[in-house]
């Protein structure tokens, strides 16, 4: 897909399709927007997602990340093409304690198989709590 706008309708059948994955409402997962080559994840800190010593689970954050992207990677694909993971490198920056935090997912580079993708993930007051860079292919 070349479309330089990504439609209301495209939007919602993307927030249709997060929501209605049962992972991702189990980590409290929320599309927030959703652009060409960008998408923005937000979720809430709950006790679920701590790690033993209090903070978010870095597992949670990269689960995050890798969604985010996929969501980026998306825009980026026709109708029945899929893309898969190949790599993804997290740098995590701050701990995060309570409050929402959010992904933004951008794609750095769209080849004609592989995507390179970027990821931050800040706290609720713009603090960067994670970065991130991944490879996707088609399949």
């Amino acid at each position: 897909m070349e479309a330089e706008v990504i439609s209301e309708e495209q939007k919602q059948r993307a927030f249709d399709s997060l929501h209605s994955l049962p992972f991702a409402r189990m980590m409290g997962m929320q599309l927030v927007d959703l652009q060409v080559d960008e998408a923005v994840i937000r979720m809430e800190m709950r006790d679920e997602l701590r790690q033993p010593s209090g903070v978010l689970h870095g597992g949670v954050t990269a689960t995050l990340i890798d969604t985010a992207m996929a969501f980026a990677v998306i825009t980026r694909l026709g109708e029945h093409e899929k893309a898969s993971t190949i790599d993804l490198t997290v740098h995590y920056l701050r701990p995060h304690i309570s409050g929402t935090f959010t992904c933004t997912a951008r794609v750095v580079r769209a080849g004609k198989r592989i995507f390179t993708v970027s990821a931050d993930v800040v706290n609720d007051k713009e603090k960067l709590i994670a970065t991130a860079v991944s490879t996707y292919t088609k399949v």
